[in-house]
């Protein structure tokens, strides 16, 4: 668990953070990604880079889920600049949302402008089958938490930061133009953010059905959040890994979703790697 400084404000401590990941970066990025289960890959490909385990930043919490490398890769991808966390935690881990989201305060004080949060998620809609992309359009968080909640340091944000538009629409359009040029397809839908770490049951999906939800997983919603509060661009990708309880007939096995992340990883890159350089040009 990361060590709590009841001195230092969570500001301070980001900003602790971001002079230490500045200090050993070659590059100055304005995009970031978290790379959710099994997707982690798409970091191993960097060009020059620079990679810190998240042990050796202040602050940051340590991942302890397979498929989640736990550390923060720097370089280039097709010669732009970006920063990638191989890996994140999770509040099931036993961490507040404050810890899980604390990479996203330290990335809005290291420059970053745009964050692209990818999961592994479990398809409630049936159009959306194993390996499927999905582009987020929305979420509903039933976390039972917030990331906000406690005191507010306006340094950040205001105290009742507008949701209406978390993810940007113009974000939501590029992924789709960029899919069908690759001839993939992706939908938009809305997801479903639970804690975890058990699956959902059959009724609890029902009601995540009934409540407009296409995809459920057990990440993302807090980091969006705290990144819309920092006014940063959101966009949200999720991989359909399995599908949620009640929706198919086979069981759910942690395993399969790392499988599956690994079957689509060629697809998943090359799509991520399309949208970088789209979002470069539109941030520069």
């Amino acid at each position: 668990m990361v060590e709590r400084l009841a001195s230092t404000g969570l500001y301070e401590r980001a900003e602790h953070a971001a002079r230490t990941i500045r200090a050993r970066l070659t590059i100055e990025p304005r995009v970031a990604l978290v790379l959710g289960s099994g997707l982690g890959g798409f970091a191993d490909d960097f060009e020059d880079a620079v990679r810190i385990p998240y042990n050796e930043i202040p602050g940051f919490p340590r991942s302890t889920v397979e498929g989640h490398s736990g550390r923060l890769v720097s370089g280039k991808v097709d010669n732009i600049p970006v920063l990638a966390m191989q890996g994140r935690v999770h509040y099931y881990e036993g961490y507040s949302l404050e810890e899980v989201t604390f990479p996203v305060r330290t990335f809005k004080l290291l420059g970053i402008k745009t964050l692209v949060l990818t999961n592994a998620a479990g398809g409630i809609n049936v159009e959306l089958t194993q390996g499927a992309l999905m582009v987020i359009s929305d979420h509903v968080n039933l976390m039972g938490d917030n990331p906000l909640r406690g005191p507010n340091d306006e340094r950040f944000g205001p105290r009742f930061p507008d949701m209406s538009g978390v993810y940007s629409p113009a974000l939501q359009e590029l992924v789709v133009e960029e899919a069908k040029a690759m001839g993939a397809e992706v939908r938009r839908g809305i997801y479903g953010g639970l804690s975890g770490p058990s699956y959902e049951t059959p009724a609890e999906i029902h009601m995540l059905r009934n409540l407009g939800a296409d995809a459920v997983g057990m990440s993302t919603v807090p980091e969006a959040i705290v990144a819309r509060h920092m006014d940063m661009e959101v966009l949200g990708i999720s991989c359909i890994t399995n599908m949620a309880a009640g929706i198919g007939d086979e069981p759910i096995d942690h395993s399969e979703v790392m499988a599956i992340g690994d079957r689509v990883r060629g697809t998943f890159t090359e799509l991520l790697r399309r949208v970088v350089g789209r979002i470069n040009s539109r941030v520069v």
